[in-house]
């Protein structure tokens, strides 16, 4: 059966269309990522923008001519933290309706973080994973923690996420002092918030999955170029996320661009990504963080299939 995951997040808009056999085992056909910054002023107005609707719907328009070349039979539509902030969602769902034919989920965060950890926990080697494995999803508008084994015991979503951060607190370019503090007491207050929901303490793996994180992974490793399959279940030390934050968040927007393994859509909101990593890493007591390509669009994939 060949299915199709869409999540439409507060930074992103991503597809994976995959087969999954009769074991259950997912054979990836096309992944793709489009930034279309959904959430652009939504923590301040509260509404999606006409501007950041329209990036949307072109992605959307792209993704439906994908969907028919590969004869989907069936599609997901999950949407995650500007769609549960924004007033106007309807504006939203009617266009993604009109455009795929699929009603979209607005999901709340407990069941993004429950799709994160399945997506990442299944498509990672099990030696690198010892269980209690925590596994965080930094987004755009919201961070997502989860900790479990071979499944979710607990989770809990919370409002920082790289874009959030940076039009909250990061407006110089590079962000002043003042300005990164401000976002990682902000970061940290969040994470204060998450611990009392998820412990901690029993953490045995951390994982960490999307942008902000292989990005970081990138700085860390060196890498000429964005390059996947070193990333995935590539081990990053503290130390090293620890050099990666600072690094980023020193750098003007123009130094961040020339980076070889930079996307262009990361290039203004990165440092923020970098700070929750780092304040996570801090809270959690974790000397390590191991790295995940695959993530919550594999995770709505198993869903369509189970």
């Amino acid at each position: 059966m060949t299915v199709a995951a869409i999540d439409c997040g507060t930074n992103s808009v991503r597809l994976l269309i995959a087969d999954v056999d009769d074991a259950g085992v997912l054979h990836e056909r096309d992944r793709v990522m489009r930034i279309v910054r959904l959430g652009e002023g939504i923590d301040r107005t509260g509404e999606f923008s006409a501007a950041a609707l329209e990036r949307l719907f072109t992605a959307l328009d792209e993704y439906e001519g994908l969907l028919r070349a590969h004869d989907v039979t069936r599609t997901r539509f999950v949407a995650t933290s500007a769609s549960r902030d924004a007033r106007n969602r309807d504006v939203f769902i009617d266009g993604v309706r009109s455009r795929i034919g699929v009603e979209p989920e607005v999901i709340p965060g407990t069941e993004e973080a429950a799709l994160s950890f399945v997506g990442a926990v299944r498509g990672l080697p099990e030696a690198t994973v010892a269980a209690p494995i925590l596994v965080v999803d930094i987004g755009g508008g919201s961070t997502e923690f989860v900790l479990g084994a071979d499944r979710p015991q607990a989770a809990v979503s919370v409002n920082v996420g790289c874009v959030r951060m940076t039009e909250r607190h990061l407006a110089g370019d590079p962000p002043t002092a003042e300005q990164v503090r401000a976002a990682r007491a902000d970061i940290r207050a969040a994470i204060a918030e998450a611990a009392r929901q998820v412990p901690f303490g029993d953490v045995r793996t951390l994982v960490g999955v999307a942008g902000s994180v292989t990005t970081v992974a990138a700085m860390a490793l060196d890498l000429p170029e964005y390059d996947a399959s070193i990333l995935h279940g590539s081990v990053i030390s503290r130390s090293q996320v620890a050099d990666a934050t600072l690094r980023l968040t020193a750098m003007s927007r123009a130094e961040r661009a020339s980076l070889g393994y930079m996307h262009p859509g990361r290039v203004d909101v990165i440092a923020g990504g970098a700070m929750v990593l780092d304040e996570v890493m801090a809270a959690v007591g974790a000397d390590e963080v191991v790295v995940s390509e695959t993530d919550i669009l594999d995770g709505i994939v198993y869903s369509i299939v189970t």
